[in-house]
């Protein structure tokens, strides 16, 4: 009996082991929505942010924060069908069409999901500098790379507690950094975002605590520049949507 119980103590720890030894993005999967809303996958591993992010943070941030989001905004929305079969762009971009009893509530969710989407799109890369139209458009507005970090870290880093640092982009191709509070989206503005950087808090704080400025240092580590090059040809092409 003893020797029973202990190949199957053995079997049970083999079986453990091998869901912990399964690959970090399997549990990167999506729940399945309740409602027009889902949580998207993330394209990568929890780990492949190390660089900049810990993977703990980007479970936690991902699953929890941003799946939380989306599970608040498809119950704001629930009664509200016409609202919720609008494209995430349109419905903040009519934001003050919202009916005022909801309006906060989409305004930090569906905010919150369009940030979030385009966050974890952007990162998963091996950091660098970008080439092409995008490196072009970038000296265009900025000078050069070097002075489009220092301006993007110094409004990212001057955010009053909770908010983002992005970089909006017209059909044109121009760009401009603007910051907002919350989870406010420069959708809700009529404009289109090319890359977005989250500093609360939440994003950062295990691994830096109140050390932004080196969080968003190490941010530029893990973007990924075909990526935000594909999102900047969407923007001229009039396709980008979060």
């Amino acid at each position: 009996m003893i020797a029973m119980n202990r190949r199957a103590l053995l079997g049970a720890t083999a079986a453990a082991a091998t869901v912990w030894a399964a690959p970090r993005a399997a549990l990167a999967q999506a729940p399945t929505p309740a409602g027009p809303f889902r949580l998207p996958d993330l394209p990568y591993a929890f780990d492949r942010n190390e660089a900049a992010i810990d993977a703990r943070t980007m479970e936690i941030h991902w699953r929890f924060h941003h799946g939380g989001q989306v599970n608040a905004l498809n119950a704001a929305l629930r009664d509200h069908s016409a609202l919720a079969a609008m494209p995430l762009d349109q419905l903040l971009g009519k934001l003050n069409e919202v009916p005022e009893g909801i309006r906060t509530a989409v305004r930090n969710n569906g905010g919150g999901n369009a940030n979030h989407t385009m966050f974890w799109t952007i990162m998963g890369g091996a950091g660098g500098e970008p080439s092409g139209e995008l490196a072009a458009a970038i000296a265009q507005d900025f000078t050069d790379f070097a002075t489009f970090k220092t301006r993007f870290a110094t409004a990212a880093n001057g955010v009053f507690g909770s908010g983002w640092a992005f970089v909006t982009v017209t059909p044109a191709g121009r760009l401009a950094i603007v910051t907002k509070p919350g989870q406010d989206s420069p959708l809700m503005d009529g404009q289109r975002v090319l890359i977005g950087n989250d500093v609360w808090e939440h994003a950062y704080y295990l691994r830096y605590q109140n050390r932004r400025p080196d969080y968003t240092a190490n941010w530029w580590n893990v973007l990924d520049w075909p990526k935000v090059a594909a999102r900047y040809a969407a923007a001229k092409a009039g396709t980008l949507g979060v």
